[in-house]
């Protein structure tokens, strides 16, 4: 008979994955920097952006964990169109179906407008070479792309070739281009030619395998070429890429009859000044993708190199006004979030927490506001380096209020949003009150938050109210006469002054026995689009501007600050005097 008993169950013990030491010394210097001491490019400025051309329906598309849907690419290819793009790259025909059909899609349905060019790539492959074609069949114009990588460590570990036999195999498939183009003369065919991994490659030898792609389609005798010079894993630094490319154009043959482009990686981060620099050092043309989307870290993105030429004052040649549109569809489209810190395009990125930031950005913009004339309207606006409401961005997104914000801030979300234009003495008291809120709920507040705060601080008096009065000037000198509410009292006020406010304060004085006195007094109209303060009886037309009073007494050695605001300018500033009594009583 056999005997049944229980274990508890064995828990193996946790293995944890073994990882290589943190070791510089396993990683050598970059090895393919040309030598080129008498560089031009760092003495060069981008005066006129380069063609663009799109690869986010290829390059990109291929980098997602769920590549896009027909339906996906369609409302993609249509954005990229209405943005600028003369130049697509609508996918790789032969590695799918789906790319096939789209492919179709677009030529059989007259989706392609007449001044643009989509492109297609295609490895130096017969059959490969042979679908592309087939796809291709009935197009205006397009752009065939063939690539072979001519990267040592790809010729050495991957293909096992030496230095002809790369050559060959792109010398081979200019050949098939060459051939099958020939088969629909009624297409304008523009060969494109990548030797992969160019940033990688000996910079003598890459010119030697374009040289013999060139001498198989000749374009010094018609045939539209287009070289493109990809770092296919970005592995230097950018000026060392920019001398490729510079020493690339000075030794290529028949370099004014073919079109330069550049495709660079995002793996040091680097892409977007690779391609800058690219295009100092004599390229023509930029590939990349809206957003950088693109294997490993990505592709260059072309929203920042554009934004950045806009930023300088060159004409990027592709509308990105309505930016936010186009960063829903992309991420929609992509299924990719879009980091708030992305450049130009992030949640956060005209956003200013600091104290210090915010008082300037406001400076800048109160002082382009008064000097129009002698600014010329130039934007030069402290850490805002381009007018975000030039992309669709509102000045709500400039200045957001935390426990790190000070005066300059608060101040700019009630000048900008609420119509007051607080002085510097009344920014100064607001801000301990909404520093102490932000802190007291340990997040960022939001822009109804600092009005409630200002209302429920300046502007509810509660208990305090200017009842009957009357202003008399009496051969220079003001009385005032009438009744206020003091603590939910009814009080007799009867006091003289130089003007309604310091009599007013006189009579206060006389009544409470305290000592009085005006430190500070402001006033502004307020803009019809805002609705604060109230009517007089006799003025019922809301289009009338407003006025705000700011007024900053001492009341026995201690200092308080109140706002009033209203339809006339004499009430707004009695209004003001209650409001710091309020706080003083």
């Amino acid at each position: 008979m056999s005997q049944v008993t229980s274990h508890s169950p064995v828990v193996e013990p946790k293995v944890k994955p073994k990882f290589e030491a943190f070791d510089f010394r396993k990683y050598q210097p970059f090895a393919f920097a040309p030598n080129l001491p008498d560089r031009t490019w760092p003495n060069k400025t981008i005066e006129k952006a380069p063609t663009w051309a799109s690869v986010d329906l290829r390059d990109g598309n291929q980098a997602l964990i769920d590549p896009m849907t027909i339906e996906q690419k369609m409302q993609f290819f249509k954005l990229l169109v209405e943005v600028g793009f003369k130049e697509i790259e609508i996918g790789f025909p032969s590695a799918a179906q789906v790319e096939f059909d789209f492919a179709r899609k677009l030529i059989e349905e007259n989706h392609i407008p007449d001044d643009v060019t989509i492109q297609v790539l295609v490895q130096a492959r017969e059959h490969l070479i042979e679908r592309t074609f087939e796809a291709l069949q009935g197009v205006r114009r397009a752009v065939v792309h063939v690539y072979n990588s001519t990267s040592k460590v790809q010729r050495d570990k991957v293909y096992a070739k030496d230095l002809e036999e790369i050559k060959e195999i792109a010398i081979k498939g200019a050949k098939m281009l060459q051939d099958h183009a020939a088969k629909h003369p009624d297409t304008e065919w523009v060969f494109q030619y990548s030797p992969e991994s160019f940033s990688q490659t000996e910079p003598d030898y890459a010119v030697q395998v374009v040289n013999a792609v060139n001498e198989v389609w000749k374009p010094e005798e018609g045939q539209q070429v287009i070289i493109n010079l990809p770092a296919t894993v970005e592995s230097s630094m950018p000026n060392v890429y920019a001398d490729q490319v510079e020493y690339f154009c000075r030794h290529v043959k028949n370099r004014e009859h073919i079109i330069v482009s550049l495709h660079t990686h995002n793996d040091r981060g680097s892409a977007v000044a690779a391609a800058e620099l690219g295009v100092l050092a004599g390229a023509d043309r930029i590939e990349g993708t809206l957003l950088g989307n693109g294997e490993r870290t990505g592709n260059m993105d072309i929203m920042i190199m554009a934004m950045n030429l806009y930023s300088q004052g060159v004409d990027p040649e592709l509308d990105l006004s309505d930016m936010s549109r186009i960063v829903q569809i992309v991420s929609e489209c992509n299924n990719l979030p879009v980091h708030p810190r992305h450049p130009y395009v992030g949640e956060l990125v005209f956003t200013a927490f600091s104290g210090s930031h915010q008082d300037a950005i406001k400076k800048s913009l109160d002082y382009n506001e008064k000097n129009s004339e002698a600014t010329q309207n130039i934007w030069d606006v402290a850490y805002l380096p381009i007018d975000p409401a030039h992309i669709g961005r509102s000045y709500q997104d400039v200045v957001r209020i935390n426990s790190q914000s000070g005066k300059g801030g608060v101040a700019y979300i009630l000048q900008r949003n609420y119509g007051f234009n607080l002085p510097r003495w009344m920014q100064i008291d607001f801000s301990r009150v909404v520093q102490q809120k932000a802190e007291d709920v340990a997040r960022e507040l939001k822009n109804e938050e600092i009005l409630e705060a200002f209302e429920s601080t300046y502007l509810q008096n509660s208990g305090y109210e200017l009842l009957d009065h009357n202003i008399n000037n009496k051969g220079g000198e003001v009385e005032f006469n009438g009744q206020m509410t003091l603590n939910g009292e009814t009080i007799d006020i009867s006091g003289h002054g130089n003007g309604p406010l310091s009599s007013f304060i006189d009579g206060v004085a006389r009544h409470t026995g305290k000592q009085l006195h005006i430190i500070n007094y402001s006033e502004h109209a307020i803009s019809p689009e805002f609705t604060y303060g109230e009517e007089d009886e006799a003025q019922s037309d809301k289009t009338n501007a407003k006025a705000a009073a700011y007024i900053q007494l001492n009341v026995d050695g201690e200092i308080y600050s109140g706002i009033g605001t209203h339809t006339s300018t004499v009430s707004a500033m009695l209004k003001g005097a209650l409001s710091a009594l309020s706080q003083a009583f």
